[in-house]
């Protein structure tokens, strides 16, 4: 367990971007990805906005996925074992690298064909709470030609992603400018911020 953590933040320090491509088991995500389907089909996900509290905005035009927030409180057996992997890396981060980390919000979130998110930053301008990005994948099989790469963005280079599944993808909220690219397969993921003070 703690090898996929060391992986995440080693890959993180080294290019701003932590990547651990087996960070869920095969078992966790497929089970996540059944649950995120069945509440799917049950019309439980919601049109996804910008913006938070009353600065909430629905654009379709700049993002256009569907999410459903996760809580413990739901008492999902496999949400609340997503959210113990959760609470052990940030356990592992707050010891190993002082990050300060105290709480986090996760959603799950869809994107239909065609589906995208415009470039943005995760960090709200009223609100600096959310430090770190934390996105897991829940897509078997993946193909180049299925689209929907995450692509982020820095001072002298773009990266390209792919969301395939059990991978998970780690970054500064506040830094880097990202965007999902139009998927043309049915795109499945777990999304996140690791929040503290201040």
């Amino acid at each position: 367990m703690e090898k996929d953590f060391e992986i995440l933040i080693a890959s993180f320090i080294e290019n701003n971007i932590g990547i651990a491509e087996h960070f869920l088991n095969e078992g966790l995500a497929n089970n996540l990805k059944i649950n995120l389907l069945a509440l799917h089909k049950k019309k439980l996900l919601l049109a996804a906005a910008t913006g938070n509290t009353d600065k909430r905005i629905y654009n379709s035009a700049v993002r256009s996925d569907a999410i459903y927030w996760l809580d413990r409180k739901h008492e999902d057996k496999y949400e609340n074992e997503f959210f113990d992997r959760i609470d052990d890396f940030i356990s592992y981060l707050n010891k190993s690298c002082y990050a300060g980390i105290t709480g986090y919000e996760f959603h799950y979130s869809l994107y239909e064909t065609g589906s995208f998110y415009k470039k943005h930053i995760d960090q709200f301008q009223n609100n600096p709470n959310r430090k770190y990005s934390l996105i897991s994948y829940l897509n078997n099989n993946w193909q180049k030609e299925d689209g929907g790469e995450l692509m982020i963005y820095q001072l002298n280079k773009e990266q390209k992603i792919s969301p395939m599944q059990g991978k998970t993808i780690f970054f500064k909220s506040n830094e880097l400018e990202h965007e999902v690219l139009i998927t043309h397969q049915t795109r499945m993921s777990i999304t996140g911020w690791l929040k503290g003070g201040g």
